[in-house]
């Protein structure tokens, strides 16, 4: 359970104090989070190969999926929302998350290949 933690705060997964990330990002600055090369702290190379990060895209992909599906079963069937409406609420959860997204699946990718 420790790890799953630790890849949701975005730690390093061999010493798990250093960060994986820079910075947070920010949305609304059109600003995507900077990743560290390393490990500020035990110098653990987080990009295993050029294009290791291609992966990540997929991971990104189903969390997408996940948030806007739950996104229309809580608008539409729950509180019974027009489907413009819903459409709306769906792409601006996909727009603000983005950047969390982002974060997240590099260290689920990086999680899974440690």
């Amino acid at each position: 359970m420790s790890k799953v933690v630790d890849a949701l705060n975005c730690k390093c997964p061999n010493c798990k104090k250093g960060k994986i990330f820079m910075n947070g990002g920010n949305i609304l600055l059109l600003n995507i989070p900077k990743m560290n090369d390393r490990c500020p702290e035990c110098n653990y190379k987080f990009e295993r190969e050029t294009g290791f990060f291609f992966g990540a895209m997929f991971v990104s992909y189903a969390l997408a999926s996940a948030q806007m599906i739950g996104s229309l079963v809580m608008f539409w069937y729950f509180i019974d929302l027009s489907p413009l409406r819903v459409f709306a609420i769906i792409c601006m959860t996909a727009f603000l998350l983005s950047t969390i997204n982002f974060k997240l699946s590099r260290s689920i990718w990086i999680y899974l290949f440690y």
